[in-house]
């Protein structure tokens, strides 16, 4: 038995579809959405991955023979919080197929495995760890309230100088909040908006 096989993450869904959101929107990309979170938003939209242990296991041998069936390069790992688990095993075995991997994480824990692409999305609700500044590709915060500009900018000067920016509208409040965010863009251009443009479309 490979290590690929033997290894096993809870894999609440997994499909091939366009990322939404950030750098890669409009991308094809094969979605790992892990089980288990310890972070717990309120407004959180896949509320029912928070508990790991209601989802079947799936090794990184099975994920990888799946992303091969697709013609997208990119495969984005997701949650939950997906930084919980160690993912060293799960990445190499995407590499080894040659697929770009990419994270979508809180930074509350400090990540095993050597992804490509790092999304950083701090919350409220838990503290990040500070390797999460370090690596972070973009810096993608979600905006509740007209507040988050200001929490938003606190983390701006926390990230490397390569990271990218975007401020995000959490969805319900999206129509509330979008004016105030456009025009914070246009007065602070070292932003980007990032919409989850999936949701418009109606795809997963």
């Amino acid at each position: 038995m490979t290590q690929y096989s033997s290894t096993l993450y809870p894999v609440m869904e997994h499909f091939y579809t366009l990322q939404g959101e950030g750098k890669y929107t409009g991308t094809s990309a094969y979605f790992i959405r892990l089980g288990g979170c310890d972070v717990g938003c309120v407004w959180c939209d896949v509320k029912e991955s928070w508990d790991a242990d209601v989802h079947p296991k799936m090794s990184a041998e099975e994920l990888k023979n799946i992303a091969a069936e697709y013609p997208g390069n990119l495969v984005v790992i997701t949650g939950g919080e997906p930084a919980m688990y160690d993912l060293t095993v799960l990445v190499d075995a995407l590499h080894s197929i040659g697929k770009y991997v990419a994270i979508e994480t809180s930074g509350t824990s400090e990540l095993a495995g050597n992804v490509d692409w790092y999304t950083f999305s701090p919350k409220k609700f838990k503290a990040p760890v500070e390797e999460a500044y370090m690596k972070a590709s973009e810096l993608k915060i979600v905006i509740f309230h007209k507040s988050d500009l200001a929490w938003a900018e606190d983390h701006s000067r926390k990230v490397n100088e390569n990271c990218v920016l975007y401020l995000q509208p959490e969805w319900s409040k999206r129509e509330q909040l979008l004016p105030a965010i456009i025009e914070y863009v246009k007065n602070h251009p070292k932003w980007k908006i990032s919409l989850q443009t999936h949701k418009y479309l109606e795809i997963p």
